[in-house]
């Protein structure tokens, strides 16, 4: 009898440790979010992955009755905010926006410290975006045979500004030279803001940027657009054709941007991120906010699962190209 009391006293004493950690973890998931969240951006401050991730922020906040603040940390084309990410302690409380480039990243660098499906789980689709032919109006050409004539003309010489190599805008400039036969000369900077910066004060020539930081400086008329990498032209500018009506055929390209949290953040975490993400898209300000700079929102349901197969869809796209361009970051 003793023995039998001794046995189920050392049992207890066995299991409570890992049955008080339980009920630990699900209060604090029931609990979620109990403090301040830090939304990751692996860009600088202006550009378009920016200035979506403050937009969501501010609703996230509202909704979740919890300060959500935005960190930039910028370089390698988002390489290094995405691996803070992935290395970040998985409690819902660091996530990360990750876009199009972490998928073309996957083929375009050989030594990441990082796997953009094994170290993440998705969260949700935030937007998506096209992109824009933009040039310094100072220069001669206004259409995009003009561009197309005068990069054929003066090879090597005009240049092509991007957020990064293997950013979406950095791969646009690449399909066009091989689709056009060009030789364009491209300039990465850490993020689109400092890019456009240069663009505005003629360091260099033109940019396939993401439509929302150009288009307050196109509003102003200090950028010209050529044409947009849409297949239909784009609500906030009527009157800039695509490249298809410019004479440049299956030349489309969708810049897009999902929240993420660091693979195992529990699943209630998740649910309750996604619900509040979807909640915040549907916010009349975020909707009026969307058509002003140029966003998409998702179509519904927007869930995590729906964001895991986009992904995925995207790096086997993103492969092929960065194959057929004979690319590398390394």
């Amino acid at each position: 009898m003793k023995s039998k009391r001794f046995f189920k006293a050392a049992l207890l004493a066995a299991t409570l440790p890992a049955l008080m950690l339980n009920s630990t973890l699900a209060t604090a998931q029931d609990d979620y979010p109990s403090r301040p969240i830090t939304m990751v951006v692996g860009y600088s401050a202006g550009g378009a992955t920016d200035i979506l991730a403050r937009l969501i922020a501010k609703s996230l906040t509202e909704e979740l009755k919890q300060t959500v603040i935005v960190e930039n940390k910028a370089g390698a084309n988002s390489n290094i905010g995405a691996e803070y990410v992935a290395r970040a302690k998985n409690d819902g409380y660091t996530i990360y926006v990750g876009t199009i480039a972490n998928t073309i990243n996957r083929s375009l660098y050989k030594d990441l410290r990082y796997d953009f499906v094994k170290d993440f789980e998705p969260i949700g689709l935030m937007a998506t975006i096209p992109n824009v032919l933009v040039v310094n109006p100072k220069l001669p050409f206004k259409t995009v045979q003009d561009y197309i004539q005068y990069a054929k003309e003066n090879p090597g010489k005009l240049t092509c500004a991007s957020s990064g190599i293997g950013s979406s805008i950095n791969m646009s400039c690449e399909l066009f030279k091989i689709q056009t036969g060009t030789d364009i000369l491209h300039v990465p900077y850490r993020g689109s803001g400092p890019a456009v910066t240069d663009l505005l004060g003629g360091q260099v020539d033109s940019m396939f940027d993401n439509l929302p930081s150009s288009l307050p400086h196109i509003q102003a008329g200090t950028l010209r657009p050529i044409a947009t990498t849409t297949s239909k032209r784009v609500k906030a500018l009527p009157d800039t054709p695509t490249f298809a009506e410019e004479g440049v055929k299956d030349f489309v390209v969708q810049s897009w941007f999902g929240l993420n949290a660091p693979a195992g953040t529990p699943e209630p975490v998740i649910k309750r991120l996604n619900e509040a993400l979807n909640k915040a898209l549907a916010k009349p300000e975020v909707v009026a906010a969307y058509d002003k700079n140029g966003f998409t929102a998702p179509e519904q349901p927007n869930s995590p699962d729906s964001l895991k197969q986009y992904t995925q869809a995207e790096i086997d796209k993103w492969k092929l190209v960065v194959e057929k361009a004979n690319l590398s970051a390394n």
